[in-house]
């Protein structure tokens, strides 16, 4: 085939795949242009998940009738004029690609009205071709309206998700605008429902609350900038780096990344030189797997940052990345250091139980073979859960007082996983003989063979999957009733995978019901998630856990594994010698001891003849 020159109109829509992906991409060119236009009020209106219809409405300062056509021709923008104006770019949008591209794969409707005119003009535009402006009566402002998006690529529309998926993309995007521009009233509806609402008053706690959850806000911590520290080697260089916004004290966690936001210059941007740096000032504060809640804006002066990297606008390059790296590390740490409240020691097991306990279940007592354990360390099963015929015979001791009665939650979450009766599959695992604990982590045993060292974590993990799998296939999950329910508050994307996914969830152990347009009851949780513990953070731990996957085959094993990863003892937590030998026989039990869910191995073997070797005896 002969090289020639595209024609306009193939050009076009090879420039509009770059811009618009996805029903998400058109309403944040069209919400970006709001905000440049100085607006104040943005509302955005969608229809099946933004494919059929959407419509964005803000009072800013409008388009001129004589550069209504102009507005949707390729190129055409009013941010920048000189090649010098890339470099400092300081508006959200610059290329001038946004409207043609829209009006390239979908019907554009555009009017506007300027403050300073009578009247306002509209006109309309397919596959591309612009129509004349007519006189139209409209407000303060500007209004889009964009209609079957993709209609004519089928190719590229079989490609979107379901209209659900295509909503909460929307919802998070608007979000994180609402979070970047808090002086701004935003607004979103949904087919007919408000999904998102802020108030505008430009505080980013009040804003952080309308979008996330108001008991949360409340306890984020501020980051006071200080754009002069020393330590950021400003002063002669030539480089300002201010580092404002929200962060999480390490008692405000959750099991994945999806509620770090950052912003350059309040843009929305992904950057790996900002997560590792706020991951670094979180070093030390929080456990193993989990992450921070944060909002954090990086202001940097236009000409030090280049965001004219990807079409989607949401790469930045940094001139001096090392001085912003520091600058949100230090200022994370030092409001972390500031703030952050130090855990008082306590020598009580746990605090009262908020969950109802299972017929049965006791107070912990303590055998006089017992290992003593260290002040504020629980159990994690009552004694006579073991076996007792290995165990030496005593008398009996007391009770403990009845403050000490409630369970901890690792404590309902192992009495729920045990084995009855418990056997050893053939060929699976050696018997093991506990011996001791490694850095409160790792389970240290002898078997016939030489010695094993059991990772707690990814060992309980497996078991409690295999347990919860095991009862969500027989429809018979061990569930408990919470003494008060729960109203969950969820943002979009956690909602859609609640609302397809309710029996999943049920056969699990949850009960939830519908309370009103966007929340949710929570009655019940899995019993191995009961004992203590706050059920709401359990609950939403639990389904981003499911969110991200992890790379099982079926939304079963995503939710057995969630479950059981949230549940399951973590690393640095000091065991008794009963519980690491109650520990030993239920993975003993298991089907597939060797590895935990996700693969990672529960065990290393170092072999009797290995041991010979390192010390010199073969």
């Amino acid at each position: 085939m002969p090289i020639r020159v595209l024609a306009p109109e193939v050009s076009s829509k090879i420039a509009a795949g770059e811009v618009v992906e996805r029903p998400a991409s058109v309403v944040k060119e069209l919400v970006e242009n709001a905000v440049d236009a100085g607006a104040t009020e943005v509302a955005v209106e969608i229809t099946g998940g933004g494919i059929e219809s959407i419509r964005v409405t803000d009072n800013g300062k409008g388009i001129p009738a004589d550069e209504m056509e102009l507005a949707l021709h390729r190129f055409a923008t009013s941010k920048v004029s000189r090649i010098e104006d890339l470099d400092a770019i300081a508006t959200l949008g610059f290329r001038g690609e946004a409207l043609a591209s829209i009006a390239a794969v979908a019907e554009v409707s555009l009017a506007s009205r300027p403050p300073d005119a009578q009247s306002g003009s509209r006109l309309e535009a397919r596959e591309g071709v612009v129509g004349r402006v007519h006189p139209h009566g409209v407000a303060v402002g500007t209004t889009v309206t964009v209609r079957h998006l993709f209609r004519d690529f089928p190719a590229r529309r079989k490609f979107l998700r379901s209209p659900a998926a295509e909503a909460g993309r929307i919802q998070g995007m608007v979000s994180r605008l609402a979070l970047a521009y808090p002086e701004v009233r935003w607004q979103l509806v949904a087919d007919g429902k408000e999904a998102l609402a802020t108030g505008g008053s430009g505080d980013l706690r009040e804003a952080f609350g309308e979008v996330y959850d108001a008991e949360i806000a409340r306890q984020m911590l501020a980051l006071e900038p200080q754009p002069s520290s020393p330590t950021l080697g400003v002063e002669g260089r030539g480089l300002g780096v201010v580092v404002t916004g929200l962060i999480g004290p390490p008692s405000v966690t959750r099991a994945n990344r999806s509620y770090i936001t950052f912003f350059v210059n309040r843009r929305w941007v992904q950057s790996r030189t900002l997560g590792f740096a706020l991951e670094q000032a979180y070093h030390g504060f929080l456990q193993e797997h989990r992450y921070p809640v944060a909002v954090v804006n990086v202001a940097v002066p236009p000409d030090q940052v280049d965001v004219n990297v990807h079409p989607a606008k949401s790469e930045v390059r940094f001139r001096y990345e090392d001085r912003v790296f520091a600058a949100v590390q230090q200022a994370v740490r030092r409001t972390l250091t500031q703030h952050a409240p130090v855990p008082e020691a306590t020598d009580r097991i746990q605090a009262p139980n908020p969950i109802l306990q299972t017929p049965g279940s006791g107070g912990l007592g303590m055998g006089s073979g017992e290992t003593p354990r260290p002040m504020g360390v629980a159990a994690f099963w009552p004694t006579e859960m073991l076996d007792k015929a290995s165990q030496p015979s005593a008398p009996s001791q007391p009770a403990m007082p009845a403050h000490h009665d409630a369970p901890s939650v690792e404590h309902a979450a192992l009495r729920a996983a045990q084995p009855t009766p418990p056997h050893t599959p053939k060929g699976a695992l050696p018997v093991l003989r506990v011996l001791g604990q490694v850095q409160n982590t790792y389970v240290v045993a002898e078997g016939p063979d030489g010695m094993y060292l059991v990772d707690q974590h990814a060992a309980h993990e497996r078991v409690l999957f295999e347990r919860v799998r095991a009862l969500a296939r027989d429809r018979a999950p061990e569930a408990q009733a919470l003494l008060e329910p729960v109203v969950l508050e969820l943002d979009a994307r956690l909602q859609e995978l609640v609302d397809g996914r309710l029996e999943l969830l049920a056969s699990m152990g949850f009960a939830l019901e519908q309370f009103g347009a966007t929340a949710y009851l929570l009655r019940g949780v899995p019993g191995v998630m009961g004992g203590g513990g706050d059920p709401r953070q359990g609950f939403v731990d639990v389904l981003d856990l499911m969110a991200d996957g992890g790379g099982f085959e079926s939304w079963e094993e995503r939710a057995a594994y969630s479950v059981a990863c949230h549940s399951a003892i973590r690393a640095g937590k000091v065991l008794t010698m009963q519980e690491m030998a109650e520990l030993a026989r239920l993975l003993e039990a298991c089907e597939q001891p060797h590895t935990c869910p996700h693969g990672r191995p529960t065990m290393v073997h170092m072999s009797a003849s290995h041991l010979e070797r390192e010390f010199g005896r073969r």
